[in-house]
C-alpha cells in the first residue's frame, strides 16, 4: 500500500521539480537581459548559425567577463621629439614662419623679467649655418671668368662709390700686374686694377661664399654701387637672404641679383676695406665664422649704441634675424645694426676683453 502510494506522488515530483528548474531558469534569463541592457553595445553582429539559448546565455556571460570599455590617453610630446620625428624639409620651401619658430629665433632669448630692461643683454656664438656649405668662407676653385675689352664692368671710381662702365683697353705693367681702362656711362675714365672691377652679371651660387668681395646696387640711386664683403649666405635662420657688410659698417639683406662678384679679389679681402674700426670688425668676424657674436635685444628694449663718434641712447624697434632697427632718443634718427656690432656698447666691450685674453694668450 505505501509502495503503491509512492508510485502515485512520483509524477507529481516530477512535475514539481519541473517546475522550479523552469523558474530557476527564468530568473537565470532575467538577470541576463537586465545585466546585458547595461552594456555599452546595443547589438551584437548575427552569424549564419543560430545558437541554443543556453549557448547565447553562456557566450554572453562570458562576454561581460572578457570585454572592457577602451580607454584613450593623449600625451603631449616634448618639442625636441615632435623636432626628431618631423622630417627634413627642402631650404627652398622653408616659411617665413618657419624661420621665426626655429630654435634660434630672438624670442627664447628675450629677459624674462619686464622690470629689468636695462641689463646687459645675453652674448651668443652659437652656430650660425646648418649645412656645410652655408659654413664655408673659402673661395671655390672654379676657372676664373675672362674679362676681355669691351665687356661691361662695375669699377671704382671714389671709395664707396663704383659704377657701370665699359674696359676700353687692358695695360699690363712692367712688374706684370693688369690695369683696365674704363669709360664710365655717367661721364669719366679710370685706370683700375682687378679687385676693383666687378662683373655686371648676376653671380652663380657656387661661387658664392661668406667673405667673398662684392659690390651691391644702391637703392636710392640703381647706377651706383658701394663695396662690401658677403658675411651670410640664404639659410633658414635669415629667411633664405644674403648678409652683406657694406665697407662703411652698414649692413643690408639683400637678394641675389642685388649684387655683383669682384673680378680679381685680393686673396685678403680685408686688406681692400678703409683702415678704420671695421676693418677690425670684419677681419674678426671673418674669422669667428660660422660662430660669430650676437647680442639678443628685444623689441622696446633700451641701449647705447655709437653715432658720430660718442654712445648715444637708442631704443630697439624691430628685429630682423641678425639686424635690429634702432631709433635714437636725441633726433629720432633710424637706422640698421647688426646684433653683432662694435657699435653697440655692449658688444664693443665684449669684443676689448676677448681681443685682451687672446692677446694675452698668445704673449703666454
Amino acid at each position: 500500500m505505501e509502495v503503491d502510494e509512492m508510485e502515485a506522488r512520483i509524477p507529481e515530483l516530477q512535475e514539481s521539480d519541473k517546475r522550479v528548474e523552469n523558474k530557476k531558469k527564468r530568473d537565470e534569463e532575467r538577470d541576463d537581459d537586465e545585466n546585458m541592457s547595461d552594456f555599452p553595445c546595443k547589438s551584437v553582429p548575427s552569424t549564419k548559425e543560430t545558437p541554443s539559448k543556453d549557448t547565447q546565455l553562456k557566450d554572453g556571460s562570458d562576454l561581460l567577463n572578457v570585454l572592457k570599455r577602451a580607454v584613450v590617453v593623449l600625451t603631449r610630446l616634448p618639442e625636441y621629439k615632435i623636432s626628431a620625428l618631423r622630417p627634413p624639409t627642402p631650404q627652398q620651401f622653408y616659411s617665413e614662419d618657419d624661420s621665426l619658430s626655429s630654435s634660434d629665433s630672438d624670442m627664447q632669448w628675450e629677459p624674462e623679467d619686464d622690470s629689468m630692461p636695462e641689463r646687459a643683454p645675453v652674448i651668443i656664438s652659437s652656430a650660425f649655418a646648418h649645412c656645410s656649405n652655408e659654413t664655408t668662407k673659402i673661395r671655390p676653385n672654379l676657372p676664373e671668368e675672362e674679362v676681355k675689352v669691351d665687356m661691361v664692368v662695375l669699377a671704382r671710381k671714389r671709395s664707396m662709390r663704383w659704377q657701370r662702365g665699359k674696359i676700353l683697353d687692358i695695360v699690363t705693367r712692367e712688374d706684370g700686374r693688369l690695369k683696365y681702362k674704363v669709360s664710365f656711362e655717367e661721364k669719366g675714365k679710370s685706370l683700375v686694377s682687378g679687385h676693383h672691377l666687378a662683373f655686371d652679371t648676376t653671380p652663380k651660387l657656387e661661387q658664392l661664399y661668406v667673405g667673398a668681395r662684392v659690390v651691391v646696387k644702391c637703392q636710392d640711386n640703381k647706377f651706383r654701387f658701394r663695396p662690401g664683403v658677403l658675411a651670410e649666405l640664404p639659410s633658414r635662420k635669415n629667411r633664405l637672404r644674403f648678409l652683406v657688410y657694406l665697407d662703411d659698417h652698414m649692413p643690408v639683406y639683400v637678394g641675389l641679383p642685388l649684387f655683383h662678384l669682384v673680378c680679381r679679389p685680393l686673396e685678403d679681402v680685408v686688406d681692400d676695406i678703409p683702415d678704420g674700426p671695421h676693418k677690425s670688425f670684419m677681419r674678426q668676424y671673418l674669422k669667428d665664422w660660422p660662430y660669430p657674436h650676437l647680442t639678443q635685444y628685444r623689441a622696446g628694449q633700451s641701449l647705447n649704441v655709437e653715432l658720430h663718434g660718442a654712445q648715444q641712447r637708442c631704443e630697439v624697434q624691430l628685429i630682423d634675424c641678425s639686424l635690429m632697427q634702432v631709433v635714437f632718443q636725441d633726433n629720432q634718427h633710424k637706422e640698421w645694426i647688426h646684433r653683432g656690432s662694435m657699435r653697440l656698447e655692449h658688444m664693443a666691450r665684449f669684443l676689448e676683453m676677448k681681443g685682451a685674453e687672446e692677446h694675452k694668450n698668445d704673449s703666454d
